[in-house]
């Protein structure tokens, strides 16, 4: 079976190079693997103290495991941090985070890589958040004695683990030295499956977006834009969002809305000033031409989290694609939240529906009519904010009961 996988993993990093001819994505992931294994040998040098290595997938996930980095580096001063990415997402706006020692795309998960990568980093221990599985690394740790942790993890009875020709995948699970999960059904999952090591620690999102909240600054330029008007923020949108967006502008013509694509390449954010004629992108706004324009389309990355201040609606986007974007972002500021129908794997926005926070929409129609009856009822309006903000302080705490088994191993 190792054999098998290992050959769909070098088959993946060959399709990726040959997309990188047509996808700057794919171009970025590829490249960024060339010759890596020399780069991070000549980089990382031998160290006294402690080394741990952080995993994660992308953006999103880092901005989990960031509250946990955090504390680490609050409470041990003399602890080495490697951050590694599968994703440019993550890599490319994170290369430089201040607290990480060293950052790198993961290189693929081959025996020969993760056999020369673990022997170069050394690490004391192994971090994973949420989905990252990566079997011949894993594989490798488990040689190594080298402790393995998954934090905000996830479990759904669909994944491979729990079907009956999963057992080769769900050893290597078995083999970590703990999951701290986010809910009573991901526990449940892991320890019928023979996995005993788990703590419901809830998700370090929380932490993070509590954090994000309390630091928040205040950017002038977005209150130029909003003056006296609501405001409804599109955070994370796809070309599906959009065009449900682009009717709610012309029926709510004295709302102002910010739309922060998920991809901000030239192609898409044209797409997106052709679908929005009154609209003006953030590198070309200024104090003086930004409040005549009813559309603010945000062309950079890293600056989302910090709008929600301002907004009094939110849209998160991915519910007609593979699957929503942080509601918890939106969420920590208290607002009424919209999201498409693909919401099923993500725990915080089944709570948040519950709540009557986040109301699901298939259509133009459904979205029109759910924002309609929230803006002519400012007693439910109100309501919503409060539960909003009450359910993200309610599930904050996760980072600390984390940070206490890391200090095990440091």
């Amino acid at each position: 079976m190792r054999v098998f996988y290992t050959i769909l993993i070098r088959l993946y990093s060959l399709i990726a190079g040959f997309a990188g001819l047509f996808s700057s994505k794919a171009k970025l992931w590829s490249n960024g693997r060339k010759n890596l294994l020399n780069k991070i040998k000549s980089e990382v040098l031998p160290f006294d103290g402690k080394t741990i290595w952080i995993h994660s997938a992308s953006l999103g996930e880092f901005e989990q495991g960031r509250p946990l980095i955090e504390e680490i580096k609050n409470n041990y001063h003399q602890v080495r941090i490697i951050i590694t990415f599968f994703s440019p997402s993550g890599y490319e706006i994170r290369k430089d985070y201040a607290l990480a020692d060293h950052v790198y795309y993961l290189p693929a998960d081959t025996p020969n890589n993760a056999h020369d990568f673990l022997s170069i980093i050394k690490p004391d221990i192994s971090i994973f958040i949420k989905y990252e599985f990566w079997y011949n690394y894993l594989n490798e740790l488990d040689k190594l004695k080298i402790p393995v942790v998954f934090i905000s993890a996830i479990f759904r009875p669909q994944q491979v683990f729990f079907k009956f020709y999963g057992s080769w995948f769900l050893n290597h699970l078995k083999k970590a030295n703990h999951f701290f999960v986010q809910n009573e059904d991901s526990k449940n999952l892991l320890e019928n499956a023979g996995i005993a090591q788990v703590s419901i620690s809830g998700d370090t999102r929380f932490d993070r977006v509590v954090s994000i909240a309390q630091n928040v600054k205040p950017n002038k330029l977005v209150e130029h834009f909003k003056g006296d008007h609501s405001l409804f923020l599109a955070g994370s949108t796809w070309p599906e969002d959009e065009k449900h967006l682009s009717s709610l502008v012309e029926h709510f013509p004295n709302t102002k809305f910010i739309i922060a694509p998920h991809i901000i390449d030239a192609a898409h954010i044209s797409q997106i000033q052709q679908l929005f004629p009154n609209s003006i992108k953030y590198s070309k706004a200024t104090i003086s031409n930004v409040s005549a324009f009813q559309v603010l389309i945000i062309d950079n990355m890293g600056m989302l989290s910090s709008l929600y201040q301002y907004a009094n609606f939110a849209l998160i986007g991915g519910g007609f694609g593979a699957g929503i974007h942080n509601t918890l972002e939106a969420a920590t500021f208290g607002m009424p939240i919209f999201i498409g129908p693909n919401y099923y794997k993500f725990q915080e926005a089944k709570d948040l529906i519950d709540d009557e926070v986040v109301f699901v929409f298939e259509n133009t129609e459904q979205l029109f009519s759910k924002l309609n009856k929230l803006n002519s009822d400012t007693t439910r309006y109100q309501s919503v904010v409060e539960s909003s903000k009450r359910y993200v302080q309610s599930k904050t705490g996760a980072t600390e009961m984390i940070l206490n088994t890391v200090k095990e191993y440091l």
